[in-house]
């Protein structure tokens, strides 16, 4: 099991007005479990943040403006090509 742990949360009252429709819609069992699931995507987040700063840094850093226009058009859909009307 588990180990849990409460805590006191100040929010925004439209925030929590929220929280609480998305409850009674069934995204979640309970306030408390929607904004668990909110943080561990935040934390998941910051952890991918973190990681891509890193390997940033070990390949040289950001993509500068050529590089990000070519990597643009190397990852551009390609347009699907028009059936002629006979």
């Amino acid at each position: 099991m588990t180990s849990t742990y409460k805590i006191a949360v100040s929010l925004p009252k439209l925030v929590a007005d929220r929280a609480r429709r998305a409850v009674r819609k069934g995204h979640a069992a309970s306030v408390s479990a929607y904004v668990t699931e909110a943080l561990e995507h935040k934390l998941k987040l910051d952890e991918l943040s973190t990681l891509l700063t890193e390997m940033l840094a070990e390949s040289g850093g950001p993509l500068g403006a050529a590089e990000r226009r070519a990597a643009d058009r190397a990852l551009a859909p390609t347009p699907k090509p028009r059936r002629r009307r006979g």
